[in-house]
């Protein structure tokens, strides 16, 4: 595979200041040198709250494609710059074509969804066989055997309602045995029940969602790579300022790169119960050093070699976003008669 992940740079102390020097991005707090990077070893830089950057630096991602990305303190999705479209207008237009043909979008996310449960059962049956208590494994054990069912029931739904009711009903029971993975003695402090999002509700929702934006930015920088419309998709509806086409195919990801790390660094004390703030209102955030303990591990994680079943050929998984991307993108100008998720083994 001779295509290289490009690092992505997240800047996370408040009040830091980047610029342009020379060929390099320079990251200043209070005037000093924290750290200088050269630009083309740069894919994108994500800056996470109050973060200053000079025009010069935006005028100079704008022109080397380094897309530069603005999320709040929670690491909720605010803005994203980027220069000139340059994907394929042809392989546009046919997008917008398929997007306006019902059998296509549903056949599409028909196999999203599919791929999305078959990689959330997964996690389920692993946590089910390393399960110390005979109680976990059980439910463990029974809710995948349901997600076997979601999945056994999606050839058969007609449109994109009975699609994503398929798909929200799974939810709810895989969300629901997720606590029967976490470590007995932290288990108190990390149960969630059910998924929350705006805002999240308690930690292991918050450490989610923080997760879920770095996915969201790689899986939408992967559309754009091949040339496709973030904004269009399939399964999620088009609403201005949605990344719909993201959205669709950051689903197959969920599980294998966020949930399970989510999971891991909660189990391994990387994450702990005082690292979260509980706001007014209800809403818990992940806090201080923790967030970037999650960036570094979500970095090392992108960087672990996995074998794509269908391609048959190992890969770094940060990669899996752009290659399904590319499929994606075959299937739409009808190169293949199907989209194939990837489903981890």
């Amino acid at each position: 595979m001779a295509r290289q992940i490009l690092n992505t740079l997240y800047v996370m102390t408040p009040h830091s200041y980047l610029h342009l020097e020379n060929d390099t991005l320079r990251v200043d707090v209070e005037r000093e040198k924290k750290l200088q990077v050269p630009l083309h070893h740069l894919g994108s830089v994500v800056c996470l709250g109050n973060i200053m950057i000079s025009p010069a630096l935006m005028h100079r991602c704008a022109d080397d494609g380094i897309g530069l990305v603005l999320l709040d303190h929670n690491g909720r999705f605010k803005a994203r710059l980027e220069g000139a479209v340059s994907g394929n207008i042809l392989l546009r237009q046919a997008q917008h074509r398929q997007a306006g043909d019902a059998a296509f979008a549903l056949n599409v996310s028909r196999a999203m969804i599919a791929g999305k449960l078959r990689n959330a059962r997964q996690v389920l049956l692993r946590g089910a066989r390393e399960a110390a208590v005979n109680e976990d494994t059980r439910v463990l054990t029974a809710s995948a055997n349901m997600l076997r069912g979601s999945v056994r029931n999606l050839p058969q739904a007609g449109d994109l309602g009975i699609v994503r009711g398929i798909e929200g009903d799974a939810a709810k029971i895989y969300f629901s045995a997720l606590n029967g993975i976490i470590r007995r003695d932290v288990r108190s402090h990390f149960t969630m029940d059910g998924r929350s999002r705006r805002p999240p509700r308690d930690r292991i929702n918050a450490l989610l969602s923080f997760l879920y934006s770095m996915l969201m930015n790689d899986c939408r920088s992967a559309l754009e790579a091949v040339g496709l419309d973030p904004q269009l998709g399939f399964l999620h509806a088009v609403r201005p300022g949605r990344a719909a086409l993201a959205l669709d195919l950051m689903e197959e990801f969920r599980a294998i790169m966020a949930d399970r790390l989510a999971l891991t660094l909660i189990n391994r004390g990387q994450v702990v119960a005082g690292d979260f703030i509980e706001r007014e209102g209800g809403a818990v955030s992940l806090e201080g050093d923790a967030r970037r303990t999650v960036v570094i591990a979500y970095q090392e994680r992108k960087q672990e070699e996995i074998t794509h079943p269908l391609l048959d050929a190992k890969m770094p998984i940060g990669l899996l976003p752009e290659i399904q991307a590319r499929l994606l993108a075959r299937h739409i100008r009808g190169e293949t008669e199907t989209y194939f998720p990837f489903l981890a083994r």
